[in-house]
C-alpha cells in the first residue's frame, strides 16, 4: 500500500521507479494500487486494507490434530508440577519438528516453538529447593554448636571451621567466571578438561578461625584423607593459631559430617588424638547435621572469596593456586595464608578397634555418639 502510494505520487512510470528502488515486484505494487482504488470492504473495520479472511491460515487451522500431536509428544518428557499451567520440556524444537514430520504433521521448528508457548511451555533452568529429609535434631544441633562457639569465644579459646574445597585440575584449563583482559585477547585454555598427569590436581583444605576472621589453606597433591585434614589443622596451629592463642588449652572444630572429617571416620579421630598429644590441646569437635554442610562457616567466609579471587583465570600450577589463595582479601579484613603440602596421604588405611579404643574421647551429653565429642591428650602426655 505504501509503495502504491509512492508510485501514484510519481505519476507516469512511477510503478517501475518504485519497483527498482524497493525491490518489490511491479505486480505487487499494482495490487496495492487496486486496493487503494477499491478501498476497504464495507463490512470490514474502517482501517482494514485487506478483505476479511485474507492471508494464509494458521497451521492449527490447517491441521486440526497438530496441537494435540505436539502435546502428546511433549507430555511424557514434561517436567514441573503437573497441576501448574507452566511447564517445560527437555526436547528441542527441531527434534519435535522432526518427530511431528514423521507423523505427517510437517511444521518448522519456529512453529513448534509458538505451539509450545500456546501450550504454556517455557524454557527454564533448574531451581535448588529440595534439601531432602531433615534430621529431627537438626535445629537443636545448630543451637548446640552456637552455644559451644560462644562459650569458647567468651573464654578466649580458638574456634575454627574446617572443610575441603572443591578439587581443582592444575594446568591451562578453563576456570569459571570472568576477568579483565585486553579487548579481543582472552587467555587461551584447553578445550577438554582431562587430568594432566604431569601436574595432577590440587586439593585445598581450609581452616577458618571465626573470631579473628583469618584462614589457613593447605594445598594437597595426593588424596583428601583424614590424615591430610588433621595435618592441615596442625599447620594452622603452628603457623597462625599458636601465636594468636599462646595460652590456649582447648580448640573447638566445627566440621560437616562427611568426607575426610566425617563424624564416623575412624582415622579422623585417631589423627585428632595425635594432634591433641602433640599440641597438648583438648580438641572439641562439633559436626553440622547431615545435608547442611553449606552452612559450615568456612564455605561462606573463606572458600567463596577464594573462588571469586581466581575466577576466569587458569590454575596453571600449584604455585599459582597457592599465591591466589594467599592474596585473597575482603573489605571486612579477611586474611589468608596458604602453603603447598606435597606429603603423600595414601587411602585405604584401616583403623583397628584397638587403635580406636586408645583414643581419649569424651562424648557430649547431646549426640555424643556421632556429632559432639572432646578428645583430650593421652594420660602419658599430660
Amino acid at each position: 500500500m505504501w509503495a502504491a502510494t509512492e508510485a501514484r505520487s510519481l505519476g507516469h512510470g512511477g510503478v517501475a521507479t518504485v519497483a527498482r528502488a524497493t525491490g518489490l515486484a511491479e505486480s505487487t505494487i499494482r495490487l496495492g494500487q487496486q486496493a487503494l482504488t477499491s478501498g476497504p470492504h464495507a463490512s470490514d473495520a474502517p482501517r482494514r486494507m485487506r478483505r476479511h479472511g485474507a492471508g494464509r491460515k494458521p497451521r492449527t487451522a490447517q491441521d486440526q490434530q497438530l496441537l494435540q500431536a505436539v502435546d502428546a509428544l511433549v507430555e511424557p518428557t514434561a517436567r514441573g508440577d503437573p497441576m501448574s499451567p507452566l511447564r517445560w520440556t527437555c526436547k528441542s524444537t527441531r527434534r519435535l519438528a522432526k518427530e511431528l514430520g514423521q507423523q505427517g504433521h510437517h511444521v518448522s521448528h519456529t512453529t513448534v516453538g509458538q505451539l509450545l508457548k500456546a501450550l504454556n511451555y517455557s524454557v527454564q533452568g533448574t531451581r535448588k529447593t529440595r534439601e531432602g529429609t531433615s534430621h529431627p535434631d537438626r535445629h537443636a544441633q545448630f543451637a548446640y554448636i552456637n552455644a559451644q562457639v560462644k562459650d569458647f569465644q567468651h573464654r578466649g579459646q580458638p574456634v575454627v571451621s574446617v572443610d575441603t574445597k572443591k578439587k581443582e585440575l592444575v594446568g591451562d584449563f578453563a576456570n569459571g567466571g570472568r576477568a579483565y583482559q585486553p579487548q579481543g585477547m582472552p587467555e587461551p585454555v584447553r578445550v577438554h578438561d582431562f587430568l594432566d598427569k604431569r601436574w595432577g590436581k590440587a586439593i585445598p583444605y581450609g581452616v577458618y578461625a571465626m573470631t579473628q576472621n583469618c584462614g589457613w589453606v593447605s594445598v594437597g597433591v595426593d588424596h583428601d584423607t583424614a590424615a591430610f585434614a588433621v595435618a592441615t589443622v596442625q599447620q594452622w596451629w603452628q603457623r597462625m593459631g599458636q601465636a594468636m592463642y599462646p595460652k590456649a588449652q582447648q580448640v573447638l572444630i566445627t566440621a560437616d559430617g562427611g568426607g575426610s572429617n566425617g563424624s564416623r571416620t575412624r582415622l579422623w579421630k585417631v589423627a585428632l588424638q595425635r594432634l591433641s598429644d602433640t599440641t597438648g590441646l583438648e580438641v572439641g569437635v562439633c559436626h553440622v547435621p547431615p545435608g547442611t554442610s553449606k552452612w559450615n562457616k568456612i564455605d561462606q567466609r573463606l572458600f567463596g572469596h577464594i573462588t571469586e579471587n581466581w575466577r576466569g583465570r587458569p590454575l596453571v600450577s600449584h604455585e599459582v593456586i597457592v599465591n591466589l589463595i594467599a592474596h585473597t582479601t575482603t573489605e571486612t579484613g579477611l586474611r589468608v595464608e596458604a602453603a603447598l603440602d606435597s606429603t603423600s596421604y595414601p587411602t585405604g588405611k584401616k583403623v583397628s578397634d584397638d587403635e580406636l579404643a586408645h583414643v581419649n574421647l569424651y562424648p557430649a551429653a547431646f549426640h555424643g555418639d556421632d556429632w559432639n565429642y572432646v578428645i583430650k591428650p593421652s594420660s602419658k602426655t599430660q
